[in-house]
């Protein structure tokens, strides 16, 4: 697998899309200092999953899309794209097949990335698992950039370690145990709630089977009880039957008596329009006379003000004229004060200047010994720093040799310790047994697995099947629960809305009707009300207009003029034929606001419609014969009359009534239609998660199996394909450690005892220098005092200087405000004269100014007195044709109030009638539950039957079923269900119980796995590094360590010392030394696990010539293995590359690629 080539567009300064080729192994970037050769390597880690903003040089994500130069606009977007060579097969997978890989990223301003695997949109943990294990990725040793190299060589040992577990491969193992892990958390977690479960349903068990045996005893009672309580109920039912008939014989009673009083009530309203005739005219008389009181009162307030006015006026002038006369002698006085305070003060501020300059001088004085003092203090305290930066150098010393003596007794402890335990493995190691074959067991393995893998997946889907089986069901039950409900609700209301239907006519002659049409073998298309269509908001009129019309019966194929048998036509009957062909619609009528029989269409022709009841009296004057007017409201006007329907009337509401009762019938049949879909429903819901929870339990069975066979194989062929291999390259390098440690050791000593050596030098210097310290802090004493001794007085001459200066300015703005309050006195002053002028002429002159209208008041109070007995007279008159028309509203109310409370015991009596009637259906369809006929049951009993006694036998039975106490109806299949339900959660916990097992074993053998890999992988990196150092150096040793006695966790240290040093620790080697031990260990990995490319951005940097060709020869070496892409100013290293790709900046900001083969150039310049 090698790098082909990199697409970029938008990415940082290349923003025209842009493809830089990688024909060979050794790739080199040149050009100048910020023409964006390092963005092509931040493209790659960019691309390959990296997160952080910093490590790409920027603040967020979206500072790596192109933002646009002097010339450019900035773009929208930055894509990048990888073109991989796997002609190998060097990625595993489902891309192995595949010859080229692309990988690529977008992004946009809203910081929304996107990953792309050949063409296929994927996620960036996608990206990730495809470069697990190959040594790529955003932070692999691969890419080594500027910083990268100090930060490997100075990284903690737990950073470290990571370098060493990408190129032993187990990154992806590491992955695998955090997925393990979690995977038993869940388990876990989903075992205890389980176990929970079981506990909870096996107490539910106890409960159940109780209430099962309770529940079986109850029903045996509850059939004792219904069929005691059938028989109440027809002894009820033939009670109500009874009561039935005595309520309709009352109704036609108070009906006569209802008809008398709407009479009488028509007779006195009669009077009562008379009355009020005559009140509009007393009115009219009255408002005319009081309109003329109160004109002449009006202008007798008016003149009264007036004289007011004149008065209150003379007095405010002469009020006005003494307060001017007053300020004007005030002004004068307060202006001769003032003009004396300011003589005093201006004397006084001459004479404070002399002192202000005596003052100014001994503050001048005191600055300048001010000055000398802190001069002194400043020179002491550069002797104070000098010192201290002189003393600092065998402190430092110290505490370095300190540190450095700790680690060393450390370094030394921990050779000791590890050449003991070395000697003691190596005495310890047995001999080598025999390898054996472990193809045949792989090959099983793999079978295994995928069977596994397969039975998961099913798994996985039947579990989620079943999760929403079980929602769709409680789903459908509860939807169902809700059905039941509205169809009881709509039940009671239709019921209630027919009863009321029915008790709007007269049922004894509604039931005589039905018979006579019956008799005559005619055929009743129903009531009008029944019939009628009407348009909202004119049921009123229709009504109105229709009154008893409403409930006649419509007769069809025979014509009312030739009716059969009419002599024997109930009393009160009202029919109405509807053969004739329907009428054409008029507008204008109430014809147009309805829809109904064509008898009825033809009637309402002739009653024309108003919006209210002024358009409708405005209509009446041009009725011609025969035609009248009604308004939505209620009111129906004629030639010479006007009626409005009675509250009370029972015809009203009939119309919106009989609307409602429509509507409930449909939702009814929606509703059952609708129960029953959701019955049928639930029944195939349950079905269908028996049938899946079956599946589960097969699917799971043979899981189980399949997962203890793999793990017994793969346990089998570890333990025989390591064995040897492992004991045998142990004893090898064990006997080179050993030899290793000591020479170690040895060294380790000889350095202890130099740092002793210059901590005791460093130690006898910092003595001296503590006495010069305290000579000092003496001399730091007496110059502070003399500093604050001149300091406190130039701090009091400035105080004076500054009371004498607050002074002198006091003074001049106390004079200059003087000034102003003199100006604007005498400005003030000739304001006040002319305002006392002013007011002196304005007085009016003369005995009395008010006579006029003092006698036009006089002549206005005899017309009031005139007009008030006038009014009073009106006023008599209204009040006696006023008391007439309450007497005679009295009498109509008395009159109304009386046909009501007929009205009212007819509805009540009627109310009773229909609660009978409903009360008797109810009886009826709760016999009917029973699958019995309340006549059947009324006829088997005994006449004698009473309701007590019945009653007495079913508070019996009931007390026998509450003996019983609380029962649980479903506790049968409750305790059928729970018990299935146990065994299905037992066996559910067995098979979590196994699989935590297996989770667990599967840990331990990737621990075990790990931790060998680690350390096969850690002791070729730590031999390659101690080769390959010397050859980077020219000599010298070098070392990797680990921290930790366990390999999972362990970090690692390096240990490295050029040629000729000794130092005790990696980081006292300088920039260059650094680098070159990082190319060292980084070009160690790669020999035991060579990632596809490897990227250097000016890794040569801090080197010298000579370590610059020691660098190139040896990429030149790794390059025969390891495609190489290096940026570089140095030539040296540039000579090395095959190809030279160079990038410019012609244009600002934007960078481009040019791209020359070394070969071919080297060829065209020798031609």
């Amino acid at each position: 697998m090698r790098l082909k080539s990199i697409k970029l567009a938008g990415f940082k300064s290349f923003v025209d899309p842009t493809t830089v080729h990688f024909p060979g192994n050794m790739c080199a970037v040149v050009g100048p200092n910020g023409c964006g050769k390092s963005n092509i390597i931040d493209a790659v880690r960019w691309v390959m999953g990296e997160s952080s903003a910093k490590t790409l040089r920027g603040e967020s994500m979206t500072d790596v899309i192109f933002n646009g130069t002097t010339s450019r606009q900035p773009v929208s977007q930055a894509s990048i794209e990888l073109m991989f060579d796997n002609t190998q097969g060097k990625v595993a997978g489902e891309f192995a097949a595949y010859n080229e890989i692309s990988v690529r990223r977008v992004v946009t301003r809203q910081a929304q990335s996107e990953y792309y695997l050949n063409g296929a949109k994927c996620r960036r943990r996608d990206i990730t698992d495809l470069f697990l294990g190959t040594g790529l990725g955003p932070r692999s040793y691969a890419i080594i950039e500027q910083g990268v190299v100090s930060r490997l060589i100075e990284s903690k040992p737990e950073e470290l370690r990571v370098f060493i577990e990408e190129a032993a491969g187990i990154s992806k193992y590491k992955e695998r145990r955090r997925e393990t892990e979690s995977r038993m958390r869940r388990t876990t977690e989903n075992l205890e709630r389980l176990t929970d479960l079981r506990d909870e349903l096996q107490r539910n068990l106890s409960h159940l089977d109780r209430q099962a045996r309770a529940a079986e005893k109850y029903a045996e009672l509850k059939a004792e009880e219904r069929t005691v309580q059938s028989e109440l109920f027809a002894i009820q039912w033939r009670q109500l039957s009874t009561s039935r008939g005595e309520v309709a014989g009352e109704i036609g009673a108070l009906d006569v008596k209802r008809e008398a009083a709407r009479a009488e009530v028509t007779h006195t309203m009669s009077e009562i329009e008379s009355s009020r005739t005559e009140q509009s005219a007393a009115s009219d008389a009255f408002n005319a006379a009081q309109e003329q009181f109160y004109g002449i009162g009006g202008e007798v307030t008016r003149v009264e003000q007036a004289l007011r006015f004149a008065q209150e006026r003379r007095g405010e002038l002469q009020r006005d004229l003494e307060q001017t006369r007053s300020s004007l002698e005030q002004t004068r006085q307060d202006l001769e004060t003032d003009r004396q305070r300011l003589s005093g003060w201006q004397e006084e501020l001459e004479r404070s200047e002399p002192a202000l300059t005596e003052l100014s001088a001994s503050s001048r004085l005191a600055s300048e010994a001010l000055t000398a003092a802190d001069s002194a203090v400043q020179a002491w305290s550069q002797n104070w720093d000098g010192f201290n930066e002189r003393a600092r150098e065998p402190s430092q010393t110290a505490e370095v040799q300190q540190s450095r003596i700790a680690y060393l007794e450390q370094v030394l402890s921990k050779l000791q310790e590890r050449l003991q335990q070395q000697q003691s493995e190596w005495e310890s190691l047995s001999s080598t047994p025999t390898d054996a074959t472990t193809s045949p067991l792989a090959k099983k393995i793999e079978q295994a697995s995928l069977a596994m893998a397969e039975r998961e997946a099913g798994l996985v889907e039947l579990k989620e099947d079943l999760a929403g089986s079980h929602a769709a069901i409680e789903q459908a039950r509860r939807q169902q629960d809700d059905v039941r409900s509205a169809i009881q609700e709509a039940r009671g209301h239709m019921a209630s809305l027919t009863a009321l239907q029915e008790a709007a006519s007269d049922d004894r002659e509604r039931a005589s009707l039905s018979d006579w049409i019956e008799t005559e073998s005619l055929h009743s298309d129903g009531t009008v009300y029944a019939s009628l269509e009407v348009e909202a908001g004119w049921e009123g009129a229709i009504e109105q207009v229709l009154g008893e019309a409403l409930s006649a019966q419509l007769l069809s194929e025979v014509d009312v003029r030739g009716l059969p048998g009419v002599e024997a036509l109930p009393s009160g009957a009202f029919v109405v034929d509807n053969t004739i062909e329907s009428p054409a619609e008029v507008l204008g009528t109430l014809a147009a606001h309805v829809k109904g029989p064509a008898r009825v269409m033809s009637w309402l022709q002739a009653v024309l419609v108003a919006e209210n009841l002024d358009a409708a009296q405005r209509l009446c004057r041009d009725l011609t014969a025969g035609q009248s007017v009604v308004t939505p409201d209620g009111h129906w006007l004629g030639p010479g009359w006007h009626r409005r329907r009675s509250g009370a009337d029972t015809a009203a509401g009939m119309i919106a009534r009989q609307a409602q009762v429509d509507s409930l019938k449909e939702q009814l049949d929606k509703a059952r239609a609708e129960a029953d879909q959701v019955e049928k429903t639930i029944s195939e819901l349950i079905k269908s998660r028996v049938e899946l929870e079956k599946q589960a339990s097969q699917v799971q069975q043979a899981q189980q199996a399949a997962v203890n066979e793999r793990a017994e194989w793969i346990a089998e062929q570890r333990a025989t394909a390591t064995k040897v291999e492992q004991q045998l390259q142990r004893r090898n390098r064990l006997k080179a450690e050993i030899e290793d440690t000591e020479k170690q050791y040895e060294l380790e000593q000889s350095h202890l005892g130099e740092a002793r050596q210059l901590l005791s030098a460093s130690l006898d210097q910092m003595e001296a220098d503590r006495i010069e310290r305290e000579r000092l802090q003496t001399e730091r004493a007496s110059v502070t005092e003399a500093l604050t001794q001149k300091r406190d007085a130039s701090r009091e001459a400035s105080a004076a200087l500054m009371r004498g200066e607050l002074q002198s300015q006091n003074l001049q703005a106390q004079v200059a405000t003087l000034k102003q309050s003199i100006s604007r006195m005498e400005t003030q002053l000739r304001d006040l004269e002319s305002r006392e002028t002013e007011l002196t002429g304005t007085l009016p002159i003369g005995d009395d100014p008010d006579a006029e209208n003092k006698a036009r008041l006089a002549e206005l109070l005899e017309q009031r007195v005139a007009a008030e007995a006038e009014l009073n007279s009106q006023r008599a008159r209204v009040s006696d044709v006023e008391g007439k028309l309450r007497d005679l509203d009295t009498l109509r109310m008395n009159q109304e109030q009386a046909a009501q409370e007929i009205q009212s015991d007819i509805e009540r009596f009627r109310l009773q009638e229909a609660e009978t009637a409903v009360r008797l259906e109810t009886l009826s369809e709760e016999i009917a539950k029973r699958d019995a006929v309340p006549q059947e049951i009324a006829a088997a009993l005994p006449e004698e039957a009473s309701e007590a006694e019945w009653q007495t036998k079913v508070d019996r039975a009931a007390a026998r079923i509450n003996r019983l106490g609380p029962i649980n109806l479903a506790a049968i299949d409750e305790h059928a269900k729970a018990s299935e339900r146990k065994q299905y959660l037992d066996a559910q916990n067995s098979d979590l119980e196994a699989a935590l097992e297996t989770l667990r074993s599967a840990i331990r053998k990737i621990d075990k796995e790990t931790r060998q890999r680690f350390k096969d992988t850690f002791d070729q990196i730590n031999t390659g590094f101690a080769e390959l150092f010397p050859r980077v150096f020219g000599g010298g040793t070098a070392c990797l360590e680990m921290t930790g006695d366990d390999l999972l966790d362990t970090g690692v240290a390096i240990f490295a010392r050029p040629p000729g040093k000794k130092n005790s620790t990696i980081h006292l080697l300088s920039g260059g030394e650094k680098a070159m031990t990082a190319i060292a260990l980084v070009f160690s990995i790669f020999q035991l696990n060579p990632a596809p490319f490897c990227m250097l951005d000016e890794v040569d940097a801090p080197l010298d010539d000579a370590n610059v060709g020691r660098y190139a020869r040896m990429v030149r070496e790794m390059a025969e293995k390891v495609q190489f892409v290096f940026i570089t100013h140095n030539k040296i290293t540039m000579e090395a590359a095959d190809q030279l790709m160079g990038v410019t900046m012609q244009e600002p900001g934007v960078s481009r690629l040019v791209t020359v083969d070394v070969e071919e150039a080297a060829q065209l310049a020798a031609s």
